[in-house]
């Protein structure tokens, strides 16, 4: 469990290194070829962090709302409750604010920018569905996903992601329409063919990454989750559980649909590189292996 933890750490670590490597190429290509200097690379960047700033405090707010989820106290649910507050108590983390979802489906989320401002959200469907143990482990898969800093993590990606956007538009823009570009009509014809390459394919490798880094997250909190509970079965048999359960999420959003345990839409992906989630019979592999 511990190597698991450790090499999805590090792949990851290496995941974000190539966003800032692809952002710093396009800023050269923007400084170098259309003599713009570094502005449009740290307006770019400046732009998408403000951005991001709304949705890194709001945005556990927005997820929470868009899934209707609603809080509860001790009271509404004692056996939920006290579940997540003694895993709690042995991961040694504060206890998030606890949310259902009234949602026949099975499946749940954590949200929140550290362990200090976070929410756990359940739906009605995987309390009733799963058995003590198997519920346990989703709950602490959830929790390892606040404990690892995933959601702040994945907001930097987003960020990431965003500014290549920007800046290969800006960049096919300045290509096509000269601006401040130097050389001939000839160059400005090249440049704008490089443009149209880095608008089409850039922002398409970003979002490829940033799926993968959701992937790799979801398999580190699979092994945290194990090594919290210490019964990795309880968690595999639940992924399985879920995956053979054929109703969607009812209110399930393309753009919070990354922070679910498993895949709201129950759409498989013909090749894993274009989902959200690992396959559910690998990570049962790897958490059987255990």
């Amino acid at each position: 469990m511990y190597s698991q933890i450790t090499s999805n750490k590090r792949k990851s670590v290496f995941l974000v290194l190539i966003f800032i490597a692809i952002i710093m190429a396009l800023g050269w290509f923007i400084g170098v070829y259309l003599g713009y200097g570094y502005e449009i690379l740290i307006g770019a960047s400046l732009f998408s962090l403000l951005m991001s700033l709304t949705s890194y405090y709001g945005g556990a707010s927005l997820a929470l709302l868009s899934a209707g989820a609603r809080a509860i106290s001790k009271e509404d649910n004692p056996y939920v409750w006290r579940m997540v507050e003694n895993l709690c108590i042995t991961a040694g983390m504060p206890m998030p604010r606890v949310h259902i979802i009234q949602d026949a489906a099975l499946n749940a989320f954590a949200t929140g920018r550290n362990p200090e401002h976070a929410s756990i959200a359940l739906t009605t469907g995987i309390i009733a569905g799963l058995k003590n143990e198997e519920l346990e482990g989703v709950i602490a898969h959830e929790l390892s996903h606040i404990k690892n800093y995933d959601i702040r993590y994945l907001t930097i990606v987003v960020v990431l992601v965003g500014a290549i956007s920007l800046i290969a538009h800006w960049f096919l823009r300045s290509g096509l329409l000269g601006g401040h570009r130097r050389g001939n009509n000839n160059a400005g014809g090249a440049l704008a063919i490089v443009g149209l390459v880095f608008l089409i394919i850039s922002p398409f490798i970003a979002e490829l990454l940033k799926l993968a880094i959701s992937r790799k997250r979801e398999f580190l909190a699979d092994a945290s989750g194990a090594l919290l509970t210490r019964y990795p079965d309880g968690l595999a048999t639940a992924l399985e559980k879920i995956a053979d359960h054929p109703k969607p999420l009812d209110r399930a959003n393309r753009a919070t649909a990354h922070l679910f345990i498993a895949n709201p839409f129950k759409v498989r992906s013909f090749t894993g590189l274009f989902s959200t989630h690992p396959p559910i019979e690998a990570r049962v592999k790897i958490l059987r292996g255990m």
